[in-house]
Formats: C-alpha cells, structure tokens, sequence
C-alpha cells in the first residue's frame, strides 16, 4: 500500500476520474434525449436504443481488454482508452443521424472500457487485502459523478445546445489523459503469452473455473440486478406511483445515492478491522432487513417519505455488498486481475440489461413489484454466499 501513497494524494481520485467515465457518458445526456431526437429527426425510442448501445459496448470492451489488461501495460491501456473516448466523443458531438450516433456510442464505450479495465487490479495490486477499502474509495468519489451528472447536463443544454453535453466529455477525457501521461499506474505484469483466441480462453477458463469464487461472483452480480432495478424503477415509482414533482424527485434520487456513497465510507473504516467477509455479512443483514421492509410498505400505503428513508439503508447495503463480492474475487486473482475484473463488469451489466425486460412483462402498477424484485436479489446473495460458506469448509 506504500507505493499508492507515493504518487500522493491524487492516486485515487485519478483512478476514480477514469472509472466515471462510464457514469459520466450515460448520465450527462440524459436530460439531451428529447432534444437530441427532435435536432436527429428520430424518435425517442431510437435515441433510447443509445443507452443499450452503450451498455453493449461497454460490456464486449470489457470481455477484449481485461485479459489484455494482465499481459500490457496498464498505463498504455489507459492511454489508449482515454484517446478513444475523446475522439469518439468529439464525433458524437459532431452526429448527424441517429446510425452514426448509435454506432458511436458503442465507439465510446468500447474504448472507455479500455481505461476502466485496468482500475481494479492497479487497486488490488496497491491494498493487497484491503482491496474492499480501495474500491471504496474509488467508488465514492466515483459516485459523484450520477449525483451531479444530470444537473451539469441540464446546465449545459440551458447554456449552449445538446452537442455541449459531449464536447465536455471531450475535454473530460483530454484532461484525464493529460494526468496520466504524469502518473505510472503500472503494477507487475505475469504474462508474456502471444496473444491468440487460446490467450483468452485460457485466461477466462482460470476465473471461471474456481469454484470457491464462483459464488462471490453471482453474489456480486445479484447486488448489481438489485442496483439496476433501482435505477429502472425508481422514476416511475417516485414519479408515477407517488406522484411527486421533478425537483423532489431530485432529492430524493440524491439522498438513495448519498446513502449508497455512506456504505462505501463505512466498507474504508470496517474493512481493515473486519475483513471483507464480515462486512459483506453485514451488509447482507441490513439490506434483508430493509428490503423486507421495503415490501412490507409496499403492500400498505405509505408516505413516500418513509418509503425512500427505506430505500436508503437498502442502497447503502448493496454499496457494501457489492465491493467487498469484488474485492474477494480480486484478491483471489493476483495475477489475473484484468480478467476477473472484465467477468465481474460482464455479469453486472449482464444482469443489469435483464431488469427492463423483467419490468416490461409484468408492466407494474405499484412498487410491490420493485420492491420484491429487490428482495428476491438479496435473497439470492444470502443463498450464494451460504453456499459459499459450505464450500469453504468441504474445501478445509
């Protein structure tokens, strides 16, 4: 941990500026949507398909460079990903049609993927068995970028044109790149493989193949189902269902991730004392007891107030969860980091894009159904990591 130090107190909110990239790209335009279909002349459904392209992107980027991030430089990845997602995003600005936008964004996210890849294991490498208190921290300055991304979105479109929201990613992913060229974030390299379809199979065969990780990973996954099904439908049940206004929707939306970034903070305190495994139990006591609240308010008819006070421990429940799932799967794989890091962001985002067909079919009328689908996925966490537990002591 003495090295991260050394390139002082910049190490982490320059690993967390280039983990925002992704954050930044989705949640900056959202308010441009309709403005951005109106200027295209598309429909908004066609300039929503962006968002998906984005999400594909990211995650087939994730599935080329993490085992990629194990055999080069991670510094030069990180070039190369920053560079990419600022040419792409200048292009983006400079769209004309909804193809070339959508194919664009899938430019951007692939290479954006790129950068990110490397975060992880660079953490891993530097906290050794802390690694849930790295990810923390990364993760909380990280999260800064949803809480104010809309706002800075809207700002720009009031200030200028929708064009605006990528050209500051533009400069974004320029200042970034600049930083690095100062910084060496290069941890040791245990590969000298040639690079062939064999190099990645094998290299996904080791993650892949370890049984006792194997449930950390679904763990992992089922928080991150939990944490897309927040952000799918938490708009129509603060929206629709309670009816509230845009600017309290806002604060509310705000406090849900404020309580998230609150268990990022206590996983940097707890894990060095604990443990990852204890915390994550922890947190798995607390998001059951909310989540089970949760459906029991959503059967009753309660004040929306209370709702979200009970959405709040569940979010800073899965804030715990999820860095502790990662960090004893990145702990597991020293020298296959890149790799275990790209399974992790496949399966999340995975899980993630099965939410809106989940909520399609059922087509909700209430939030019962949110909040059962947040339960279900705690449910799921306890079971995996039950299972993880058995396995341990057969392994002994």
């Amino acid at each position: 941990m003495q090295h991260a130090h050394s390139l002082g107190r910049l190490f982490l909110p320059l690993l967390a500026s280039i983990v925002a990239l992704t954050p930044l790209a989705v949640d900056l335009y959202l308010p441009a949507m309709v403005a951005i279909a109106e200027q295209l002349d598309t429909s908004l459904e066609k300039v929503q398909v962006s968002l998906s392209s984005y999400l594909a992107g990211y995650a087939l980027g994730m599935l080329v460079f993490g085992p990629l991030a194990d055999r080069f430089s991670r510094t030069l990845l990180a070039r190369f990903g920053l560079f990419g997602f600022a040419i792409s995003s200048a292009l983006l600005a400079m769209s004309t049609n909804i193809e070339t936008f959508n194919l664009l964004r899938i430019i951007q996210a692939f290479t954006g993927a790129a950068a990110t890849v490397v975060i992880p294991g660079i953490i891993r490498h530097f906290y050794q068995q802390d690694t849930a208190k790295g990810m923390s921290y990364v993760s909380m300055i990280m999260m800064l970028a949803p809480l104010l991304a809309p706002s800075i979105g809207a700002a720009l479109m009031l200030i200028w044109h929708w064009s605006a929201i990528f050209w500051c990613l533009t400069l974004y992913a320029t200042a970034v790149l600049i930083f690095i060229t100062f910084a060496n974030i290069d941890v040791p390299r245990f590969s000298n493989d040639k690079i062939s379809a064999r190099f990645f199979f094998r290299n996904y065969q080791q993650v892949l193949s370890n049984k006792l990780c194997r449930m950390d990973l679904l763990t992992s996954m089922a928080a991150s189902f939990a944490f897309f099904c927040f952000l799918t439908s938490v708009p129509f049940v603060y929206l629709d269902y309670f009816n509230v206004s845009e600017q309290l929707f806002g604060i509310l939306f705000a406090l849900n991730v404020m309580a998230l970034m609150l268990g990022n903070f206590l996983n940097t305190r707890l894990v060095p004392k604990l443990g990852s495994r204890r915390v994550l139990y922890i947190g798995l006591f607390i998001g059951m007891i909310a989540g089970t609240a949760l459906v029991i308010q959503s059967s009753l008819q309660v004040n929306v107030w209370i709702f979200a006070s009970t959405i709040a421990p569940l979010m800073m429940s899965l804030g715990i969860i999820a860095s502790n799932a990662d960090a004893l799967i990145l702990i597991a794989f020293e020298q296959h980091t890149g790799t275990a890091t790209a399974v992790i962001g496949t399966l999340r985002f995975g899980s993630g894009a099965l939410v809106g067909p989940i909520l399609a079919f059922i087509e909700p009328s209430t939030a019962l159904p949110f909040a059962c689908m947040m339960l279900s996925a705690l449910v799921l966490c306890c079971i995996y990591q039950l299972l993880q537990k058995s396995g341990i002591k057969k392994a002994e």
